[in-house]
């Protein structure tokens, strides 16, 4: 399989930080890869360089066979990209947005309108189309953008956090437009903090903290590098969840990790049922009373902790980075246009 996407050794230093430190990947044509990290990690960045928005300071990065560098130029015009914020003018209606937007992309007038119309239609924005944006939701406002960003049929496609602000709804209705679109056979990158979401949409995932790749391969692949199982309990009283670590403590094979606002323990063990029932044995006669208790695979959040040393934001807030802190620059939002 031809890959559309290759990286190779990207660096990127802001004064005396470095916020890329040699990253390698590549997207196979076709396919969705997952790009995760926390706030600073250089996810931001790296998108940033593949659209031709920031140049690298050392390595080199091709899409479609395309040099990010030497073929700016054609890398914008077989590319489109939403990032983190809908960026969309308020003042013209949806239909006048992507008109524009097709216009901007020196499509003739007509085909610029019969584009916008598809797209409307293809996102469920017909009935809003001659409404002008500000009277969208932020739902209704990521989903024109997303369509702007597809009005020049875009063999590779950059979303950068792309359901940030969005609520479960609108989430899982976002997940349905991109696993379309990864069924047409466009090309993604993902940028995102929800793990759920990678787990779902991608294909392959790379970790990347501190503008190094730590982690890459399949969900299972990085869920494979963790090991063993959860151990889950759920208490009734807070106060309880020391007394319950103190007991379950010599089952567990790394450090249990509690949430009093939850009321949850999670202790990392190896074994099956056996394991399940010594714990319960261990905490008889504690008065410790257990609303809830199983044991589980390891998902992401436990991959992502695991690897990068420290947990994921539970909201996907803007990498907005400085140069004069270090972290990477926020991306000029919308399409690559």
């Amino acid at each position: 399989m031809t890959d559309a996407i290759v990286v190779e050794g990207l660096v990127k230093r802001y004064a005396a930080t470095t916020a890329l430190d040699g990253v390698d990947l590549t997207v196979a044509e076709g396919s969705v890869l997952g790009l995760l990290g926390p706030n600073g990690a250089g996810k931001t960045t790296v998108v940033r360089i593949l659209t031709t928005l920031l140049l690298a300071d050392a390595g080199r990065a091709e899409v479609m066979g395309l040099d990010v560098v030497r073929d700016a130029d054609a890398v914008r015009a077989s590319i489109g990209l939403t990032g983190q914020y809908a960026a969309v003018d308020e003042y013209l209606t949806g239909f006048e947005n992507l008109e524009m937007v097709g216009r901007l992309y020196h499509l003739p007038r007509a085909e610029a309108r019969q584009r916008a119309g598809e797209l409307l239609e293809r996102f469920d924005l017909v009935d809003a189309a001659g409404r002008p944006a500000k009277t969208y939701s932020g739902g209704m406002r990521r989903r024109l953008d997303i369509a702007a960003s597809l009005i020049n049929r875009p063999r590779v496609l950059f979303l950068d956090e792309p359901t940030t602000g969005l609520d479960p709804r609108s989430r899982l209705a976002m997940w349905e437009f991109i696993a379309e679109l990864s069924d047409g056979g466009t090309t993604i990158l993902l940028t995102t903090q929800y793990l759920e979401e990678a787990d779902r949409l991608a294909d392959r995932m790379v970790v990347i903290d501190r503008g190094t790749v730590i982690a890459r391969g399949t969900g299972d692949d990085l869920k494979a590098q963790v090991g063993g199982q959860r151990l889950e309990f759920t208490l009734a009283r807070a106060v309880d969840l020391a007394e319950a670590t103190r007991r379950l403590r010599p089952l567990a094979v790394d450090e249990p990790r509690s949430d009093e606002q939850s009321r949850r323990l999670s202790l990392p063990v190896r074994g099956g049922t056996e394991v399940l029932a010594e714990a319960l044995r261990l905490l008889e006669g504690s008065g410790v009373e257990i609303l809830d208790v199983g044991l589980r695979r390891p998902d992401l959040d436990d991959v992502f902790l695991t690897l990068t040393g420290h947990a994921t934001e539970d909201a996907a807030a803007a990498d907005a980075d400085t140069t004069t802190t270090g972290r990477e620059p926020a991306p000029t939002a919308g399409s690559a246009r």
